[in-house]
């Protein structure tokens, strides 16, 4: 049955609606104090378990009725092994960073032969096994700087892999201080 009666909308108050927003531990501009990296050793629980999942799945396949099933055919078997395979190759690539980037900017300004004003920090990962190494570009002290360089830091032992350092081919002459303000009209 249908109702004669009509329904007003009410009225929406827009001070009150919902504000999406960032928790409070992933918002970065309320953030103050050192960031810790995440360490890479976190991969070896995901390959313990594809191993774990990849291991009962093959056991289910042997102990089943093996290829007669329509449930548990050859591609059980095959999505089983590859599971094992993926465990394996995240177990291996679980490397432990040791380094963190202060300890890695104190072993490229060593390699770099110039003290270090500006620097910034990046981790990558290098080969086939995923080592994780620090990429850290360097300035030298100076304002504007004079030197530059770049240096790869192995983010397990603090082995210096790479080091690159050069004159700064940037040419600073036309930018004045910001210190120094606009200059009158």
């Amino acid at each position: 049955m249908a109702s004669d009666e009509s329904v007003e909308p009410t009225d929406i108050d827009l001070d009150d609606e919902y504000v999406d927003e960032l928790p409070d531990d992933l918002n970065a501009a309320d953030f103050v104090g050192p960031y810790l990296f995440p360490n890479n050793s976190k991969r070896r629980i995901p390959g313990i378990l594809y191993i774990a999942i990849g291991g009962l799945l093959l056991v289910l396949w042997f102990l089943g009725t093996g290829d007669t099933s329509p449930l548990m055919n050859g591609g059980v078997a095959l999505a089983a092994v590859a599971l094992v395979i993926v465990g394996l190759y995240h177990l291996q690539g679980g490397w432990d960073l040791a380094v963190d980037e202060q300890d890695a900017l104190v072993e490229a300004t060593k390699a770099v032969g110039f003290p270090v004003g500006h620097a910034s920090a990046q981790m990558a990962w290098r080969g086939l096994r995923s080592r994780p190494t620090w990429r850290i570009l360097m300035y030298s002290n100076e304002s504007p700087p004079k030197q530059r360089g770049f240096a790869m830091v192995d983010g397990v032992d603090a082995e210096v892999i790479h080091v690159f350092a050069e004159d700064n081919p940037e040419d600073w002459a036309g930018l004045e201080p910001a210190s120094q303000g606009l200059e009158p009209s």
